[in-house]
């Protein structure tokens, strides 16, 4: 009964029910809509493993350089300075007997 777990024959009557519920027009802008998405995350975690490649050699580098010669200080961004947020002041109702 259950010898194979996917024969050819299950894909064909699977594809034929998705054909039937979704229609012919819109599996290309479904697949259309996969293949981007996709692409999209491919090139963030490429971009991921760029971003964690120099930090580790860098980091490694820098053990073996600050006994070689020491490294001049690193530049930090201007700090943002806080601003005080003051909320509105509600206005008092007032109250009706009732």
């Amino acid at each position: 009964m259950l010898r194979n777990g996917l024969e050819p024959w299950h894909l064909l009557v699977v594809l034929a029910i998705v054909i039937l519920l979704f229609g012919s027009k819109k599996l290309p802008e479904m697949a259309r809509g996969l293949g981007k998405s996709m692409r999209i995350l491919k090139a963030e975690t490429k971009a991921l493993r760029e971003d964690e490649v120099p930090a580790d050699a860098a980091q490694s580098a820098g053990t073996a350089q600050s006994t070689a010669a020491p490294q001049p200080a690193a530049t930090t961004p201007p700090a943002v300075t806080p601003t005080n947020v003051t909320k509105a002041t509600e206005t008092k109702r007032p109250e009706t007997a009732v």
